[in-house]
């Protein structure tokens, strides 16, 4: 990719890094990367030598457990990054958390040893690193109250419209165990779920995937 337009897609997606040498340089010594969609670009227990900067595209990021289970902690979008490994990196830590693309993605990998010179040399990138952890903060306050006291079936209505208006679509290519698996609990409360969901005409669901009709 050319210097130039690497630096012009930069500013229109992270208008919050308002220095123009921090995104020159940026653009300059960072990697830019395209990764297919379903792609681990995180795992637990990993040392994070990047921080990615997500210009086009989503990526997923969740906890797993020893048996595989998972939990969807928040996405990353287009002009975001995550919190969860800038915080890693900066406490000399593993990563603590999964992160998989879910539509072919666009990022710029800014080392790490870039992000501890800019974390003490650059405002504009200690600024973006706080406005980061305080969006994260928020989405993680608004997850624990979901799985504190709202009902199951809520917080799958919450999840499908979350997940399209994300992907900008009414018609999801998804399955049962993936909702599961995101959700934290079993393909057949999920399956028993959406049929309910069908019955009261949110959803029309067919075989991978599930169009959502309308909200309540």
């Amino acid at each position: 990719m050319e210097s130039s337009q690497g630096i012009q897609m930069l500013r229109s997606a992270f208008p919050s890094l308002s220095s123009q040498s921090l995104i020159e340089r940026i653009a300059q010594e960072g990697q830019w990367m395209e990764i297919p969609a379903e792609t681990d670009i995180l795992t637990v227990g990993a040392f994070i030598q990047v921080i990615p900067l997500v210009v086009k595209g989503n990526v997923k990021v969740f906890r797993e457990d020893d048996q595989g289970n998972e939990l969807l902690l928040y996405y990353i979008k287009p002009g975001e990054s995550c919190a969860i490994t800038l915080a890693s990196l900066y406490q000399r830590g593993t990563s603590s958390i999964k992160a998989t693309t879910i539509a072919e993605t666009t990022l710029l990998a800014v080392p790490s040893s870039l992000a501890y010179e800019l974390q003490r040399e650059s405002p504009a990138w200690q600024a973006f690193v706080v406005q980061t952890f305080h969006v994260r903060f928020d989405e993680l306050l608004h997850l624990l109250d979901l799985i504190a006291f709202t009902k199951l079936d809520q917080r799958l209505e919450h999840y499908l419209q979350s997940k399209a208006d994300l992907l900008q679509t009414d018609t999801l290519q998804i399955s049962h165990q993936e909702i599961a698996d995101d959700l934290a609990t079993s393909r057949e409360v999920i399956s028993r779920l959406l049929k309910q969901m069908a019955a009261a005409g949110l959803i029309e669901t067919r075989r991978g995937s599930i169009r959502i009709v309308s909200s309540k």
